[in-house]
């Protein structure tokens, strides 16, 4: 590998740590705003259900950020794009059926979302009691078929309407 080869390379791994590093910080800053919000799952799910009636009608699309624990104990922000098919909500417990196409991961980079298969998840919103924060209740939402993702933070206001065509 020649010089400029190599520092191409490098100036690549660098935007991803970047990117990583931008991830980070946006996703514990909304963890903290919706901590500080009060939101309840009963809250949270109204927006949910709100997504999925637009996915429907319009094919949206909505931003998410989630934490991935990998195989060493590390737990990493993700970026991706989720397509909520719909919410289910029986017997005290919240689900919500969606795709999930994913943008960025640390090993991965930026994906392109051609080259990329999408994921059917079913997340679980539920309330919980945040220590931390002086034992007020706030609302979490995990990945229910898969303990590895979870703290899960969809945007309402970042909507794409060009991806419904990943997410069959």
């Amino acid at each position: 590998m020649d010089d400029a080869t190599s520092t191409i390379a490098d100036y690549r791994r660098w935007q991803r740590f970047q990117r990583q590093d931008q991830l980070e910080r946006e996703h514990a800053a909304a963890l903290r705003k919706l901590a500080d919000s009060g939101a309840m799952a009963s809250r949270v799910t109204q927006g949910y259900r709100s997504m999925a009636d637009k996915g429907a009608q319009e094919g949206a699309c909505y931003r998410t950020l989630f934490r991935r624990q990998r195989e060493d104990g590390t737990a990493l922000a993700c970026e991706g794009w989720l397509f909520v098919r719909r919410v289910l909500a029986e017997g005290g417990t919240t689900r919500v059926r969606a795709t999930l196409l994913e943008g960025f991961t640390l090993e991965a980079g930026f994906v392109d979302p051609a080259q990329h298969s999408p994921n059917k998840i079913t997340l679980e919103i539920f309330d919980e009691i945040l220590v931390q924060r002086d034992m007020t209740l706030g609302c979490r939402i995990d990945r229910h078929d898969d303990q590895h993702d979870t703290h899960f933070v969809t945007f309402l206001d970042s909507v794409r309407g060009d991806l419904a065509k990943y997410m069959k």
